[in-house]
């Protein structure tokens, strides 16, 4: 009987890990989920941070092996890119997760569109440049210290 549910226990453990798949379109590191066909701007593999300069537009949908996913978070995916200057999020965003823009120290101003319901903790912390931030009346949830350290 133990041993039944062990491996019961097993199976279901590592079903829901691959759920999503990690990978790596146009340079940028997405969680994808097969089941509901979306993605997820997130940390690469170990942690490793999508590096983008500039302005930075995220993509309403990516395309990868022949299906195409709806971007509709920001989970760590814009981490410690200190040389981000700007963004425009997609209105097919709906949540910006923990850490999204932590240490983004070149990040000036964000325009957030009226799809987003939530923004992470840490969220934009340690943004030193951001002086501007235009949150939506559709946003119903601010994480802890989401705007710490910001100008």
């Amino acid at each position: 009987m133990k041993k039944i549910i062990s491996t019961t226990l097993f199976v279901l453990f590592f079903s829901c890990i691959s759920m999503f798949a990690q990978e790596k379109i146009d340079g940028i590191y997405y969680e994808l989920d097969p089941n509901n066909q979306t993605a997820t701007l997130s940390l690469g593999p170990k942690g490793k941070s999508n590096k983008i300069k500039g302005h930075f537009n995220i993509p309403e949908k990516v395309e990868y092996e022949g299906k195409e996913y709806v971007v509709t978070g920001i989970w760590h995916g814009l981490y410690d890119c200190k040389s981000l200057t700007s963004v425009t999020i997609p209105n097919s965003v709906t949540y910006i997760g923990d850490y999204a823009f932590w240490n983004c120290e070149s990040l000036t101003s964000v325009t957030i569109p009226n799809s987003v319901t939530s923004i992470g903790g840490w969220a934009f912390n340690g943004c030193y440049s951001l002086t501007s931030v235009t949150i939506p009346n559709s946003v119903t949830s601010i994480g802890n210290y989401a705007f710490q350290m910001c100008n």
